[in-house]
């Protein structure tokens, strides 16, 4: 039988009683796994490539695959949003902005920037 009532340290514990082990399940956002997360995905699909404008929208979907399957691949109860913009490094300007409604104590975001010589992603 299992317990789900006990929370150690804002996280939720299961107790499975037959077996007397203690999971522990994480339920507060973590950053900087994440930002490794989307760094290492960065990395492996631009590696050292030139800006092509042609491969861009490849290149945005294999990034976002990558950083999708590793973040839900960690079993944590969270819902993730993956975003990505890959631009030319030419001297013009890019504004973003992102407006979230969450439980701040639980949630988060984070975002990584890669900053190449002919390129710039960013999430």
């Amino acid at each position: 039988f299992m317990d789900f009532n006990d929370e150690v340290g804002g996280d939720l514990c299961c107790r499975f009683k037959r077996f007397d082990i203690l999971f522990v399940v994480q339920t507060v956002f973590d950053k900087e796994q994440c930002i490794d997360i989307l760094k290492k995905a960065t990395e492996e699909v631009l590696g050292k490539q030139i800006y092509t404008q042609n491969l861009t929208g490849q290149w945005i979907s294999n990034i976002c695959e990558k950083c999708t399957k590793k973040l839900v691949a960690l079993n944590k109860p969270f819902k993730y949003v993956v975003t990505c913009v890959i631009m030319q490094r030419n001297g013009a300007g890019l504004h973003t902005a992102c407006s979230c409604f969450w439980d701040s104590a639980n949630d988060g975001s984070c975002s990584y920037r890669l900053v190449h010589f002919l390129k710039l992603c960013c999430f």
